[in-house]
């Protein structure tokens, strides 16, 4: 399979070295308007074919798959153009800056028989799939609230705030491993340096009692990448800046007694073991590259197809709204 990688400022040369890495991958083309970007992955990688000239790539009939680690704004023009000339496409996170956007490239995939895959890389992340696992497993019992934060200084983005950029992954993470649909969200932010927000706090509501609770920072003095996962039965904490463990359960929890008389209701503690699972420790983009080959290969739908890219945006656009109508409480059909 012959692929071509379009971007390789920040992101590209990753997927560049996965796709190079792959065993059904033959030959990876590089495409960036930057020549200097172009000449440091060719040194990087010499059998890597370069250009500048992104019709070139959508001309070339060999390419079966174009990959998209461009600015935000880009994701939709150059996708819909890949399309068009019949090439299966995977998108950086988020898969467009709209919802409309989103669906467009979707119609568009499917009336052409085409994969439309969005690189939510989390999902492929080898704990956070252990942390479904056990979740499914009904270990924890019903989730009760998924708590997460994900801070650091910088890096700033000039085309999108902070939610576009970090919370996606956390929304993403959501989605996975929590089987309902959120109903609503609200959301504040504000911008120190620019227009765009550096900071932001996302609730979103379901309808089982389950809350989830988001911050993004991009001016933390320290780097937190943390998630609590709370359930009637065992609690969960995955922080993914842990070099080892970075998964533990926790067997915590509250249990209530009903009784007659003054003390109608009787809260108790319960404190039990912690433990730390395994998980499959594969590189995550890896699995994002083998998933978007398979996908084309074996002609099925991507674990994160264009339908699990526009979810997420649904749930920006909605929150983006909400800060400018200072925390206004927007109904969410995800």
């Amino acid at each position: 399979m012959k692929l071509a990688v379009v971007g390789v400022g920040y992101w590209g040369p990753n997927l560049v070295r996965n796709f190079l890495n792959h065993p059904e991958v033959s030959e990876v083309y590089c495409c960036d308007i930057d020549r200097q970007r172009l000449d440091f992955i060719q040194k990087k990688y010499p059998s890597v074919k370069i250009t500048n000239d992104y019709s070139s790539i959508l001309q070339n009939q060999e390419i079966e798959g174009i990959v998209l680690a461009t600015p935000v704004g880009t994701h939709f023009p150059l996708a819909k153009k890949a399309l068009e000339f019949n090439k299966n496409v995977l998108v950086e996170k988020p898969l467009t800056a709209n919802v409309d956007d989103a669906r467009a490239l979707i119609d568009l995939a499917e009336e052409k028989g085409l994969k439309l895959m969005v690189d939510h890389i989390f999902v492929y992340n080898g704990a956070v799939r252990k942390i479904k696992e056990i979740v499914d497993s009904g270990e924890i019992g019903d989730i009760m609230y998924f708590d997460a934060v994900r801070i650091n200084l910088g890096l700033f983005q000039h085309d999108v705030n902070v939610i576009w950029d970090l919370a996606t992954h956390d929304l993403s993470i959501m989605d996975y491993i929590i089987s309902k649909k959120p109903n609503a969200v609200s959301a504040v932010g504000m911008g120190h340096y620019n227009a765009l927000e550096d900071i932001s706090y996302i609730t979103l509501y379901y309808d089982n009692r389950c809350i989830c609770h988001i911050h993004v920072n991009w001016l933390a003095p320290v780097k937190i990448r943390r998630i609590l996962i709370g359930g009637t039965k065992k609690m969960i904490v995955f922080d993914d800046v842990e070099p080892v463990e970075k998964i533990k359960v926790y067997d915590k929890g509250v249990e209530v007694t009903t009784r007659e008389g003054i003390y109608k209701t009787l809260i108790q503690y319960r404190t039990g073991d912690m433990t730390s699972p395994q998980y499959d420790t594969t590189e995550p983009l890896m699995s994002v590259v083998d998933e978007f080959i398979q996908s084309i290969k074996n002609n099925r739908r991507p674990l994160t197809d264009g339908w699990a890219g526009l979810k997420i945006v649904k749930i920006m656009e909605a929150a983006e709204y909400s800060i400018k109508n200072k925390g206004q409480i927007i109904e969410l059909d995800v």
